[in-house]
């Protein structure tokens, strides 16, 4: 199984959403760790190539920024909770800027 590598304070920000939200995260995560695709998910190219977008829809909209096509581990680069239809332009930013650490740590 892929290994997780989660960047900035994006596990602290999980532990802190409602339980059926972490499990249903944890679950997406999972199915990434064995190679599986998910069943909703979004290509978030303005963040980074290769980043995709777990999209969880409970009492609110949750989303994960992760890139998961580098063989060593899955990235999980921002999380958050989502308040209109249309993504911040800070959370794109966060994203963008934990894509490029993570290029920063393969040493790209």
């Amino acid at each position: 199984m892929k290994p997780i590598t989660w960047l900035g304070d994006t596990y602290k920000i999980v532990k802190e959403y409602p339980t059926n939200v972490r499990k249903e995260i944890g679950y997406s995560l999972d199915k990434l760790q064995r190679g599986l695709e998910l069943f909703d998910w979004k290509p978030m190219t303005t963040v980074g190539q290769g980043v995709r977008e777990i999209r969880v829809h409970q009492e609110n909209e949750y989303r994960i920024f992760y890139v998961a096509k580098f063989e060593e581990s899955i990235y999980v680069l921002h999380v958050f909770t989502k308040k209109t239809q249309h993504t911040s332009q800070k959370d794109i930013d966060l994203g963008k800027d934990r894509y490029k650490e993570v290029l920063k740590i393969r040493g790209h």
